[in-house]
């Protein structure tokens, strides 16, 4: 059995297209890429969940979702528990810059759309490329439980 648990990640885009991501490792999942975002906390929405978790994982503070991507569920193991992951996908636009102050231990890249679309690593949410070249009228992408290929 799993833990329900909700999170929130905003995407962040260059002016050139570029997209910031995180490079992390899980045991259940391996090598996977991310943007910055994580668990929402008691009382909070999902925005103010992006905007907290952005100040507190780059030091940006002037950046704002934008739009909702899209929504998706998943099962990893946090923190030595197993959970079920239900989360909301933001998009924003902002410079192209380093994190501040920059974590050593962190492993984060800016990436352009051709890089992005060959990484070989798996991303999350999955089809972040499709996802980002879909005209944004159409709406947020509600993809419901997706399985991850293991590492």
């Amino acid at each position: 059995m799993r833990t329900p648990r909700q999170a929130a990640r905003i995407v962040v885009l260059s002016p050139d297209g570029s997209v910031f991501l995180f490079r992390e490792n899980n045991i259940e999942v391996g090598i996977h890429w991310l943007p910055p975002g994580g668990g929402i906390d008691p009382g909070e929405s999902p925005e103010e969940c992006v905007r907290r978790e952005l100040r507190e994982e780059t030091g940006w503070t002037d950046l704002a979702p934008q739009r909702l991507l899209c929504t998706w569920e998943h099962d990893f193991t946090h923190q030595g528990v197993p959970v079920r992951q239900h989360e909301h996908i933001y998009v924003t636009t902002g410079p192209h810059r380093d994190p501040v102050p920059e974590d050593p231990a962190a492993h984060w890249r800016w990436l352009s759309p051709q890089a992005l679309a060959t990484l070989g690593e798996p991303l999350w949410p999955p089809l972040l490329p499709a996802l980002l070249a879909a005209e944004p009228t159409s709406g947020p992408v509600h993809m419901g439980l997706v399985e991850q290929v293991i590492g």
